[in-house]
């Protein structure tokens, strides 16, 4: 398979929030698909943005992956180890492979929530933290505009 080799962009005002109709007042925007982490060279199910309605949840239900789901935006209800928990904007949930599990909009208002979906199982190869490395021939503007505005040591000790 060819890897993708270029940074793309899916722009959040283009992309339609689609029901999800086995929950209520749940929508989604997809913004990873098997096909794109595929292209990616990454082992991912799924990556959602998703909108609790007022009222809304996300059902009762378990996967056959892991889930880990961080609350962009209000106050939600999550069913956890079989008790209902209050969370909120910031909190982040790691659930399992086929643990049941259910998020509730507990808001005056939508909810939202990024959702990443993510293979599990004793055959995975073990995790790593990433490493990053600095491309030194490709300045940032701000280090441009920091170079322009230095002022060689010589002239500043007169």
């Amino acid at each position: 398979m060819k890897k993708q080799r270029e940074t793309s962009v899916r722009n959040g005002a283009e992309m339609m929030w689609a029901p999800i109709p086995e929950h209520v007042h749940l929508e989604h925007r997809e913004i990873l698909d098997a096909a794109q982490a595929d292209a990616l060279g990454v082992r991912a199910s799924s990556v959602l943005w998703e909108r609790i309605g007022v009222g809304g949840a996300v059902l009762p239900h378990y996967h056959d992956v892991a889930e880990i789901i961080h609350i962009t935006r209000g106050r939600v209800k999550l069913l956890c180890n079989g008790a209902w928990q209050s969370q909120s904007a910031g909190d982040t949930f790691h659930v399992p492979a086929g643990t049941v599990h259910s998020v509730a909009n507990d808001d005056l208002e939508p909810t939202e929530q990024i959702s990443i979906f993510l293979p599990a199982g004793d055959d995975n190869p073990p995790n790593h933290f990433f490493k990053t490395h600095r491309d030194y021939n490709v300045p940032l503007e701000q280090e441009q505009e920091m170079a322009e505005e230095q002022v060689p040591l010589e002239a500043s000790t007169s």
